[in-house]
């Protein structure tokens, strides 16, 4: 498998994966969603928008555009849940067309943008894509842990059951 097949297959498993956790996450009462329920640092909600930051506000707009935004500094929340969960799946979705627009010869180079300071990095691309999908299968487990931790149902969420079932989207 190439590396665009590949990392489109991991881009429809995060979309997969961030729909049925935040589908799990929506049955949760308003308390639950907001308190601690020992995560390593956050709340759900919390914990959401840190994914959403860190996936979508920060690694996204450095793959596509080469910057890196003032909001993954300053971690702004999105304190709505339906407008979280709706930004959540929004971005999650963007992932496979940019993909897709990366052309053969990115995919042994390097990620190359300017921090916030002004400071040019310099990543190795396919390694930097990776982690941006193991971070958010990272916070998704965590939140998988809370919720059975409260008690809820988890989402199955593994990759291989997504790749072994072929009815997944």
């Amino acid at each position: 498998m190439d590396a665009v097949a590949h990392f489109t297959q991991l881009a429809r498993y995060n979309v997969w994966a961030t729909a049925r956790l935040l589908d799990a996450v929506r049955a949760l009462a308003e308390e639950d969603y907001r308190r601690d329920v020992g995560l390593f640092f956050k709340s759900i909600h919390g914990t959401l928008n840190h994914l959403l930051v860190g996936e979508h506000h920060l690694w996204f707009v450095r793959f596509a555009d080469g910057i890196s935004p003032k909001v993954a500094l300053d971690a702004e929340l999105e304190s709505d849940r339906v407008r979280l969960d709706a930004r959540l799946r929004e971005g999650a979705a963007r992932w496979a067309p940019l993909i897709a627009s990366f052309k053969p010869d990115r995919w042994s180079g390097t990620l190359d943008y300017t921090t916030m300071r002004g400071t040019a990095a310099s990543l190795p691309f396919a390694a930097t894509l990776a982690h941006v999908f193991n971070h958010g299968t990272h916070h998704r487990g965590q939140i998988t842990a809370a919720l059975t931790a409260l008690g809820q149902p988890s989402p199955e969420l593994d990759l291989v059951y997504f790749l072994q079932n072929p009815s997944t989207p």
